[in-house]
């Protein structure tokens, strides 16, 4: 792999990690999910366009970067990013959000216009959030009834409580499990890679805020049953690819709909054939030719 783990040190005392590969004079950012980071991203950086520079970023509480502050929005980590960008003097990017990075994306490119050039949300969160659900005595969800607090959310005993408990024990059988349920459930890394990838998972120390976060997103103009929306979505302006698996998991169909209705005109929506919610494991091919057709 020829590319380079660096470190800056943002405007909230906070250290950002982040990959970088050289290229050519074009620039690109990824942005990881939840239960990820920059590591998640080796394979399509091991292949992509020579052209393009990529930087990979560790979001604040995941992979090498910082947790010294607790947040409570995606915007607040969209202004890590931002800063970081100013400090690494990037603009006229093109970023591709992947999950809840896709959240993130989205608000980088309504505040800062500047900084994102073309937008692609990969398998992304969709614009009125992520909701949990409060869970009845045999744990399943109760129509209506959200999860607020943090307090609720770390007590989840389905979504969020057996993470925690997985990552405390360092069990990487149970989150393999998980991922095989959900995740990879087309297709699966080899074993070596599937290892690196559950080691990374245990360095995330956020989970509480990154699913607080989640669940108080809303960046449409409407109510999500929780907040108003900030009408954030109308103002990404530039073009945007909006990428869903069809055999995708995690985030439903109706999330990539919303993304595609709230931005508008300037978003194009692409289902990915036999693929779910890692399209880098499940058909990197495909995920390559729609990228490279849309920038």
């Amino acid at each position: 792999m020829d590319y380079e783990i660096r470190k800056e040190k943002i405007y909230n005392g906070e250290t950002l990690a982040y990959r970088y590969k050289k290229g050519g004079e074009k620039t690109l950012l990824l942005i990881h999910g939840n239960m990820t980071s920059s590591k998640h991203w080796d394979l399509l950086m091991d292949v992509f366009d020579n052209e393009y520079t990529v930087y990979a970023v560790d979001m604040r509480g995941f992979g090498e970067s910082t947790y010294i502050n607790t947040f409570n929005s995606l915007s607040e980590l969209s202004e890590d990013i931002n800063d970081l960008c100013r400090i690494l003097k990037l603009r006229d990017l093109v970023v591709i959000g992947w999950s809840t990075g896709g959240g993130v994306a989205m608000e980088l490119a309504a505040a800062h216009p500047e900084k994102v050039k073309r937008l692609i949300l990969m398998e992304s969160v969709g614009t009125k959030g992520y909701p949990i659900l409060r869970k009845n005595e045999k744990g399943q969800p109760v129509s209506g009834e959200y999860l607020v607090t943090k307090e609720e959310i770390a007590s989840d005993p389905v979504q969020v409580l057996p993470i925690l408990n997985a990552y405390a024990s360092e069990n990487k059988e149970m989150l393999k499990a998980v991922w095989n349920a959900v995740i990879y459930n087309n297709n699966k890394p080899e074993d070596d890679k599937y290892d690196e990838y559950c080691d990374d998972m245990l360095t995330q120390k956020n989970l509480v805020d990154i699913d607080y976060s989640l669940v108080h997103f809303n960046i449409s103009s409407e109510f999500n049953g929780i907040k108003e929306g900030t009408g954030a979505a109308g103002r990404i302006k530039c073009p945007v690819l909006i990428l869903w698996g069809k055999n995708d998991l995690v985030v439903p169909e109706y999330m990539a709909l919303d993304i595609k209705k709230d931005i508008g005109y300037n978003a194009k929506l692409i289902y990915l054939e036999n693929s779910g919610h890692s399209p880098i494991i499940d058909n990197i091919e495909q995920l390559l030719e729609k990228i490279y057709d849309f920038i």
